[in-house]
């Protein structure tokens, strides 16, 4: 289908902003892969993050269930009686605005939660913008259901509440598992032992979070071309993507793992539980299997909050360890927070577009405003960040509440 020189501007610079959607996706969710073996030395830091990237890529090729449910589960904007028509009242250039906006509420989420090293979930950044950018064309541009209720309950908040707690569970078991079964053992040869098996269990979960993550920015790109009319949902449901979304997505994924989101890492690897070996190994272990099954089943669950509930059931699990649960409340504050916050910057971002859209008679004008908005603000975050940075020679450093490059409320969360 041929479609307007605006239309076509407008899905480019969507897909560029998917892209960088994903890029701070791979460095804001490094840590929920690598953070305890960087931890507990197991792997240098540098090694790790780049260990994380290759699979991650690797990953992004395994599966395309989590892409198809982001693009049709999450936003209702094709009219399924109609291949390849949207629903009655939004236009191709009102159904890509909604979809750039909702990213720029994810984009902007993730860099405020990576500054203050909270490991919030991208995951619900970006459903959170999507949904939030749904209620604003719901409430301004008068789209009656742009947001699937019944996919956003089933396939995104009930995953929410339950898989922290299940991988919580399953972490503290087999931490108490494995320190009953190896008592009688040195705690040298035990360390040793289980750094070589932490390597295997940390790649697992990169592995798996390319499985997961990079498919949800893969849908949104598809979600974008169903807008332009250039994709229809049933057809991608049945034959798979375009191989160039893959291919795009899992690179842009593992760049960004690559840069490794060191103040994330720091936080989980050294913020709530001092970690050893054998624990790290359960927590990866737990979060690998928990994150493919989900992927497996198109659930688009949140990499972080199976990480971090792992982390925490691994310090629950082992007999003496102490758990900053001050911390721990800092991180399910952010995860409350974060779908409608991200769904306020998207709400707004879409009233922003549209104003200036009917003003000037043209959605390009209000499509490049909220990427200029996002360009600007994104470069400010980053400028901030740099005052007190965190690096790979520093992630490492023994957690000091009152002494971390930025603090967060009176008791003092990392960055």
């Amino acid at each position: 289908m041929l479609v307007s020189t605006t239309v076509l501007i407008i899905l480019v610079l969507v897909v560029i902003t998917a892209l960088a959607f994903d890029f701070t996706n791979g460095f804001h969710d490094t840590g929920n892969a690598m953070a305890t073996s960087i931890a507990t030395g197991a792997l240098s830091p540098k090694v790790a993050v780049g260990l994380s990237a290759v699979l991650n890529l690797v990953g992004a090729f395994l599966s395309v269930e989590v892409a198809l449910t982001v693009t049709t589960d999450v936003l209702h904007i094709q009219d399924k009686e109609h291949a390849g028509a949207l629903v009655p009242g939004l236009d191709a250039q009102t159904a890509l605005l909604i979809v750039f906006a909702g990213l720029v509420g994810g984009i902007i989420w993730n860099l405020l939660t990576w500054l203050f090293g909270l490991p919030s979930s991208s995951s619900h950044a970006l459903f959170g913008g999507l949904i939030g950018a749904g209620l604003g064309a719901t409430a301004i541009a008068g789209l009656s259901g742009a947001v699937n209720w019944n996919g956003v309950f089933s396939k995104v908040v009930i995953p929410a509440l339950f898989s922290p707690f299940v991988a919580g569970i399953i972490a503290a078991i087999g931490t108490a598992a494995v320190y009953a079964i190896t008592k009688t053992v040195g705690e040298n040869f035990r360390t040793s032992s289980f750094r070589w098996g932490q390597i295997g269990t940390a790649s697992l979960v990169s592995l798996a979070h390319g499985t997961g993550d990079a498919q949800k920015t893969m849908g949104v790109i598809a979600l974008a071309l169903v807008a332009a009319g250039q994709l229809d949902a049933a057809d991608a449901k049945e034959n798979g993507l375009p191989i160039w979304i893959i291919v795009c997505c899992a690179v842009a994924i593992a760049a960004g793992t690559y840069m490794g989101g060191w103040r994330v890492i720091r936080t989980l690897g050294k913020g709530l539980v001092e970690i050893s070996s054998p624990q790290g190994m359960a927590a990866e272990a737990a979060s690998a299997a928990i994150i493919m099954t989900s992927s497996h089943a198109g659930m688009a669950l949140s990499t972080t909050h199976v990480a971090t509930g792992s982390i925490l059931g691994s310090g629950v699990g082992k007999p003496g360890a102490k758990v900053r649960w001050g911390v721990a409340g800092r991180m399910v504050t952010a995860w409350l927070i974060t779908l409608p916050l991200a769904g306020l910057v998207g709400f707004v971002s879409f009233l922003i577009a549209d104003g200036i859209s009917k003003g000037t008679g043209s959605a390009l004008f209000g499509g490049i405003v909220i990427f200029c908005i996002l360009c600007v603000l994104s470069g400010y975050i980053y400028l901030h960040s740099r005052k007190q940075a965190v690096s790979a020679d520093s992630v490492n450093d023994d957690w000091d509440p009152d002494n971390e490059p930025v603090n967060v409320g009176a008791a003092g969360a990392s960055a």
